[in-house]
Formats: C-alpha cells, sequence, structure tokens
C-alpha cells in the first residue's frame, strides 16, 4: 500500500532522535526510522522523585503492556541552588526505563503546574522582585507571572540545561520520545492577571505578530476566535479590548499571549540543546465556563491559534481529556495539523475504550491514562486493550496513514455509528444476541485484503452494504491474533458466534481481533 512522500516537521540532528512527520493522511511520531504507537501511562506526580520508589513500578507497567511512560521531572530538583544542576534523578529514571525497556516523556514542571508555580525552586519563590507574581484582587497569589522576562530567562537556562544533558546521556539510546513544556498553564482564581506590568499591557497594542497570524490564517481559525475577532471588525492594529471585545474572553485571549510567548521562548532554546518534539497541555474547561476557574491562558481550543502566531517550537497542543464526551474533544484537538496526543486521561473500563477511538478514528500518536501506578493490573481492562492494540500497532500505523482505519465507542445513548470503506458502507451496532444486549462496545476496523477487514473489540457487531447495489454476505469469521505481524488464525466463528451468517460480531466477554471475509450476490 502506497502511503505517499513523507514531510518531515521536525528535523532530527546528528543521529535520528525521534521527530514527528506527516505521512500520507496523518502525522506520525517517528523513533528508531519507523512510525511509533505511544501506549503509555502517566504516573501521579511525585512517584518518580523518588527512584526508590519506582524500582519495583516499571516492570509492573511492562506487564500491562506499556510502552512508554510519561513522568514529571521539577524544576526544583534540577536546579535546588541557582546555576548548580543535579540529574541524579534523570540519570536513575533513565537507566531504569532502559532495564524495563520502556520509553519515556518527561513533563518539565517548572514555572507552572496546574496553574500554579508549586514546582519553582525555593530560590525563585522567595524572590519576589526579580521573578513577580500574578496578582488577583489587588493581591500577589503564588503564580508566576509570564510577563516576566527575567522569570523566562531562568526557566529556559534550566530547561536547556537539561535538553543538553539529555542530549549526552541520551541521544545514543533514544529512550526519551518528547518533551512536555510546563504543565496546565493560566492564572486560576482571575481571569487574567492584573499586575501594574500586565494592566499597562493590556491597554497598550494588541502585538502586530498576532493579528498578522489571525489575518494570514483567517479561513482555519478556530470559529470561536474568529467571531469574536470579526465582531470586533477584523481589527489589525488597537488595544486588546478594541481588537477582542471588552470581556472576559478578550482576557483569556491576552492570557494566552503572554503564556505562550513565554513557553514557545523556553523551548526554543531548549530546541536548540537536543531538537526533539516538545508540547503543552491543557486543562479543558466546559464551553461556558468562566477563565480562572480553570487556567485562563491554557491553549484551549479556542485560542490555540494565539500559541501558534506566538511561536513555533511547540509541535503541538495536546488536552488532559477528562470529560465524558471524549469524542468531541478528541476531534476539537485533532485539527489544523495539530495530531492528537493524550497525555493525561482516564484509565480503567473508560480508558480501555477510549484508546481504541483515539488511535483509530483520530490518528492518535499516543495514549496515556493519569495515575497508571495506581492501576497496574495485567488482567485489568486496560491491559487488555493495549496488549490488542500492541498486536495490531504496525497495522493500525499503516492504516493511519493511508486514512483508511475508523473506530469507535458506543453505549446506549451513542449506540450506532457508519463507516464508508473499501466499497461498503459498514453499520455498526451494539452487540445484541438471544435477547442480550451489550450496554457499550468499542474497536476499531480496517481493509486488510479483498472484501476482506480486520478488526478488534468487544461489545458489538458489524453489517455491510456494498456501495454498488449488490447484496453482501459473510463468507467466513476467523478470531486469531496477530505475532510480529503474521496472522495466526484460531476459531472459525460461522455459527452462534457470528448470529448464523447475520453480523460480524465481537461479544462483550473480552477484547478480541477477528477477520471477516465477504462475497457479493445479486
Amino acid at each position: 500500500m502506497c502511503l505517499g512522500a513523507g514531510v518531515l516537521l521536525a528535523q532530527p540532528a546528528g543521529q535520528q532522535v525521534p521527530y514527528l512527520e506527516k505521512r500520507g493522511a496523518t502525522t506520525q511520531l517517528i523513533v528508531d526510522g519507523k512510525p511509533f504507537l505511544m501506549l503509555s501511562g502517566e504516573l501521579h506526580n511525585s512517584s518518580s522523585s523518588s527512584l526508590e520508589y519506582m524500582k519495583p513500578i516499571w516492570p509492573q507497567l511492562a506487564a500491562m503492556g506499556i510502552n512508554s511512560v510519561v513522568t514529571p521531572l521539577s524544576w526544583e530538583l534540577i536546579e535546588p541552588e541557582e546555576g548548580k544542576f543535579d540529574y541524579t534523578l534523570v540519570d536513575g529514571l533513565l537507566d531504569q526505563a532502559r532495564q524495563a525497556h520502556e520509553r519515556v516523556v518527561f513533563l518539565w514542571l517548572a514555572t507552572w503546574k496546574n496553574g500554579m508555580s508549586s514546582y519553582a525552586p525555593v530560590w525563585v519563590k522567595r524572590d519576589t522582585k526579580r521573578f513577580p507574581r500574578v496578582v488577583e484582587n489587588g493581591a500577589e497569589v503564588e503564580i508566576l507571572t509570564p510577563l516576566a522576562s527575567s522569570t523566562m530567562e531562568a526557566d529556559a537556562r534550566a530547561y536547556t540545561a537539561l535538553m543538553k544533558h539529555l542530549k549526552e546521556v541520551d541521544g545514543r539510546d533514544r529512550t526519551v520520545l518528547m518533551m512536555q513544556v510546563d504543565n496546565e498553564v493560566g492564572v486560576l482564581g482571575d481571569t487574567r492577571d492584573h499586575s501594574d506590568a500586565a494592566n499597562k499591557a493590556f491597554n497598550s497594542a494588541v502585538p502586530a505578530e498576532l493579528t498578522k497570524y489571525l489575518a494570514a490564517h483567517r479561513d482555519s481559525l478556530y470559529p470561536d476566535l474568529r467571531s469574536r475577532w470579526d465582531a470586533n471588525g477584523a481589527k489589525t492594529s488597537g488595544t486588546w479590548a478594541e481588537v477582542f471585545g471588552d470581556n472576559v474572553r478578550t482576557d483569556e485571549i491576552f492570557m494566552a499571549w503572554h503564556y505562550a510567548r513565554f513557553i514557545q521562548a523556553v523551548a526554543a532554546k531548549g530546541k536548540v540543546a537536543y531538537d526533539i518534539p516538545m508540547y503543552v497541555n491543557t486543562w479543558l474547561a466546559g464551553d461556558d465556563t468562566t477563565p480562572g476557574d480553570y487556567p485562563s491562558g491554557c491553549p484551549e481550543p479556542w485560542v490555540v491559534d494565539v500559541w501558534r502566531a506566538a511561536g513555533t517550537a511547540l509541535d503541538f497542543y495536546s488536552p488532559d481529556l477528562y470529560d465524558p464526551n471524549f469524542t468531541l474533544w478528541s476531534k476539537r484537538y485533532h485539527r489544523a495539523g495539530n495530531p492528537l496526543y493524550m497525555p493525561e486521561t482516564r484509565g480503567g473500563d473508560a480508558g480501555a475504550a477510549n484508546v481504541f477511538y483515539a488511535v483509530g478514528e483520530e490518528a492518535g500518536i499516543g495514549f496515556s491514562p493519569f495515575g497508571i501506578d495506581d492501576e497496574m493490573d495485567p488482567k485489568g481492562a486496560l491491559a487488555e486493550s493495549y496488549r490488542a492494540i500492541e498486536s495490531l500497532a504496525s497495522m493500525i500505523l499503516e492504516h493511519q496513514a493511508a486514512g483508511d482505519l475508523h473506530a469507535f465507542v458506543l453505549d446506549r445513548s451513542h449506540p450506532a455509528v457508519d463507516f464508508t470503506v473499501e466499497g461498503y458502507t459498514m453499520h455498526v451496532t451494539l452487540d445484541e444476541i438471544f435477547g442480550s444486549h451489550a450496554q457499550n462496545g468499542y474497536g476499531l476496523i480496517f481493509p486488510s485484503g479483498l472484501d476482506e477487514f480486520t478488526g478488534a473489540g468487544k461489545g458489538f457487531r458489524v453489517t455491510f452494504t456494498p456501495r454498488s447495489g449488490l447484496h453482501a454476505g459473510i463468507a467466513a469469521v476467523d478470531e486469531g491474533s496477530f505475532a510480529g505481524g503474521k496472522w495466526a488464525p484460531g476459531r472459525r466463528l460461522n455459527g452462534d458466534e457470528n448470529d448464523q451468517g447475520k453480523a460480524w460480531r465481537f461479544d462483550s466477554k473480552q477484547v478480541r481481533t477477528e477477520k471477516v471475509s465477504l462475497y457479493r450476490y445479486e
């Protein structure tokens, strides 16, 4: 199958470090020269601060089918005294990961974490003149303002030193796949910073870089941002209130610009030292939630364009997705050249279902439930899904690029979905047989030959309608497994298991991998 020429998005320096590449219909993470699908888990915030604590964790994660671990590194532990760097923890985590045959994504918890500045070193925290804070309701709060160049420069020096060290100690092994720069940034408790510096900037002209970007990318802007700009005349000059309106959403756009300028600058300096993919994650908000009740300025979908206007060092933007409407938020981030990566989400039964949708329907590069060290059950639902997806990983990546991979999550409120693939309309519904109805179902499907499809999942059934007007019948259904990309067939499921030939079924008992072959007749 021809996938088309790859388009390099992040040029690997020297040896082939991990990078992003446009391949066919999607963007993929390339590791050791091949696309890599991250089946990950994010540790609790403090787990990786102790090598002793982590020792027994690694093999348990590997036993779940996890191939990459998302784990924090805090500025306060890397640079406990200004200018004095301690990489003992970094080197120890890399050594433990390699022994467990795991890859790593490091979270740089530095100036901000969940809107606050609790992970900054104490020498930064105590010097409020050099490192000024956000002002809310006339008082300073424990949030470092993004308008201070002194803070940005200190963060960037530490981050650059870390990236230089990672290149030295990991450039050959390529254990570290990506870096997250800070965590869920933004102002909590108010719509924006009301310090003197922030007030002056807010009442000054919107930077020309932002308005030029909006004008140049007008047709692809997120609808909410474009409508707010248009409602005020699509001005290319003026104060923030004049360009975007005098309201709390303008406060959010203002903060997004300043957080983005800060973090883009930090990431850019880090990339000079070691050019691997870098991203920022998002504390998601409800559509009607007031900025400040969530971190105002975080890269919510409606301000991602503001972040892009502020620089190009960040490769993509990711949701921390706990909202029940998983598909809606996934689509909001898989848009306009932004690949979907899920660094933090729900695990358990929800994660076991959602991972199929993320890597299938939205061609995600990875999936990572939070607090994975509370869910290290090799027989659990998440591990079951991970093992099935891992066995199909090379094919999933191939069909992501081809654009003919489909996935779904079904329940009683959303019991069916249709897809058109390879000349067939597939009608996918919750499974039912002999009066028994599945309460939920999930899976993925892709073509694997002439009139043949491969699928994995549980709790659903598929019927087929040819686009040509002929009828379609099920010739055979086989369960089986893939090992090293080779199909090993198991049972032939042509009885009750496929409802006497009426449907391609995946029952609710466990995740299965199956193939179906079809025939056509008049």
